[in-house]
């Protein structure tokens, strides 16, 4: 399962000043549950910004996703629609670009990446935050059998691939094996620029 990156054309120098919080994890992690809950505890904070990714499948309950086809991503790519995209299990993925004027607002964006793109965001970027979220294995297994989305690809596969890239070491790590609403609460701190721990 190949995954690849590709920055759009950015202006010269990072982009800054506002902070951009990339959530990266595992299948199953319970990344989109702690982001929803984080963005349901942000929905009054014009200040922090949560774009939707853009994604040839179809939405679930879980994701907030742009469902478009093939065609249509490419046609999105080509007209600079983007701030960043990859590809990963057999679909294609981006952010759109306009989250550039969030970031040079000074507001906060936070968004679900993968891994594979955290080295070219840092350094297109003046300010990234990465949090890995991730739970134990079998944690990881029940969460995703449970899921049974045919999109996900070979369960087994997904749970032993690893990016080994020194660029994408986590700022912040977030076991999700308690409560939802605790680790949301974890996450959200961080959105805020606050201190993690309890």
């Amino acid at each position: 399962m190949s995954e690849t990156v590709t920055m759009a054309a950015v202006q010269t120098g990072a982009i800054g000043p506002g902070r951009l919080v990339l959530v990266v994890g595992p299948s199953g992690a319970g990344k989109d549950t702690l982001l929803r809950l984080a963005r349901a505890a942000c929905i009054e904070d014009h200040d922090i910004v949560f774009p939707r990714r853009v994604v040839t499948r179809e939405s679930s309950a879980d994701e907030d996703n742009v469902a478009v086809s093939p065609d249509e991503f490419r046609r999105a790519l080509e007209r600079g629609d983007f701030a960043v995209h990859w590809e990963a299990h057999g679909h294609c993925y981006a952010l759109p670009r306009n989250l550039n004027d969030d970031i040079r607002s000074g507001r906060a964006v936070v968004a679900n990446v993968s891994r594979t793109v955290i080295g070219a965001l840092r350094k297109a970027y003046a300010n990234v935050v990465v949090v890995a979220i991730t739970a134990p294995p079998d944690v990881l297994a029940q969460r995703l059998a449970a899921r049974a989305r045919h999109s996900d690809g070979n369960i087994t596969e997904r749970l032993t691939r690893s990016v080994e890239d020194a660029s994408a070491q986590a700022d912040v790590t977030i076991l999700n094996a308690g409560s939802a609403e605790y680790h949301g609460h974890q996450l959200l701190r961080v959105i805020k620029n606050q201190s993690w721990h309890e």
